[in-house]
């Protein structure tokens, strides 16, 4: 039986202090996955900066590759080394990268170089002013397009991307870029809206279906 929501269910609270001030309720019970990867630049000092990412989707028009990152906080250094920039680099871990990405939300000071404090190796990009991760299996060399807010006084804003270089492990040509050792999804804290239960499962990888298994 499907259920409708218009307000937040009395049983969704925060499980960590300001959590339902950062994300929506809708958020926690959609639960919708996203691709995870890290975005790098250079901030104002010459350090690089890393910063983890979901809550974004890549399309094609017209023949570009562009990336529509939905959540970028302008008080950031992401998006600070963006606007002096113009440019980033998209980096995809594998699962087994993961850990090391997400040691970057630690090591975000501004003095630090956040991709080797994070136990990674930082590499020249191809065509952009930024640095990029070895260990990555894929890196989207963008430069920005352009920014919106999300409304009037938000402290966020989405920002598109057009990708301007592709690099990727050619360990990944085939479908080793889905499964275990693929793209990592984000599901965002997902709650049972009926008792508030906080979902086991943060992150997932993609079970590929062929040959009529999906029917």
């Amino acid at each position: 039986m499907k259920k409708e929501f218009s307000t937040k269910p009395q049983a969704i609270t925060e499980a960590w202090p300001g959590e339902l001030d950062m994300f929506s309720w809708q958020d926690l019970i959609a639960a919708i996955p996203t691709t995870m990867f890290v975005v790098t630049g250079w901030k104002p000092n010459g350090e690089p900066n890393a910063c983890m990412q979901a809550w974004s989707t890549f399309t094609s028009s017209e023949g570009e590759f562009i990336c529509i990152i939905s959540a970028v906080n302008k008080g950031g250094h992401m998006y600070q080394s963006l606007k002096e920039t113009g440019c980033c680099v998209l980096n995809f871990p594998s699962r087994g990268v993961l850990d090391r990405c997400m040691a970057t939300i630690e090591n975000n000071s501004f003095d630090t170089d956040e991709i080797t404090a994070s136990g990674l190796t930082s590499e020249k990009a191809v065509k952009v002013n930024a640095p990029r991760i070895a260990e990555c299996f894929l890196n989207i060399e963008c430069e920005l397009l352009w920014e919106q807010a999300h409304f009037p006084g938000s402290s966020n804003v989405t920002m598109a991307l057009k990708s301007v270089h592709l690099g990727m492990d050619s360990t990944h040509f085939d479908e080793n870029r889905y499964g275990e050792t693929g793209y990592v999804y984000n599901i965002n804290g997902a709650r049972n809206p009926d008792t508030g239960e906080v979902l086991p499962v943060d992150c997932g990888v993609i079970k590929t279906m062929r040959n009529g298994d999906y029917k």
